[in-house]
């Protein structure tokens, strides 16, 4: 019977990933609420319905409350605040979901010359999703 050698913890691109995925994953649910008690105090609660309101508190765009009760649009909805809020939402949900994907194909295809690869790919596609989500943030 053979010893068997424990690593030591390091911080290792694993490690570093499997933590973004839990503090993504708590910043989605905090920005989400923070979004959500935002549009509340901006007069929501009264001249929003549930879905826009459900719209909002996730994708905080002006053109969610156009069509709503609400007199003027730009006042405080369509400012700075929000496009950052929408860019941060949108880099933890993005990263979120395509670390998670990493995570699902380096299970399946294992530890062979395609790993390097298809993590180049899937940086390749995260990068791009990011600057259509810049940019759509940042012109509506």
């Amino acid at each position: 019977m053979r010893n068997r050698t424990v690593p030591q913890p390091a911080m290792s691109f694993e490690y570093i990933m499997w933590m973004f995925t839990r503090i993504s994953g708590l910043a989605l649910l905090f920005l989400g609420g923070i979004g959500m008690v935002m549009a509340f105090a901006m007069g929501g609660r009264e001249l929003l319905d549930l879905p826009t309101l459900v719209r909002w508190t996730f994708f905080p765009n002006p053109n969610h409350v156009v069509n709503s009760d609400i007199p003027d649009v730009t006042q405080g909805w369509a400012n700075a605040y929000w496009q950052i809020m929408q860019i941060v939402i949108a880099f933890f949900g993005i990263s979120h979901g395509f670390n998670g994907l990493r995570v699902v194909i380096e299970d399946y295809i294992g530890n062979t010359i395609w790993q390097p690869m298809l993590r180049g790919l899937i940086f390749l596609v995260w990068l791009f999703f990011m600057i259509m989500a810049v940019f759509v943030i940042l012109a509506s």
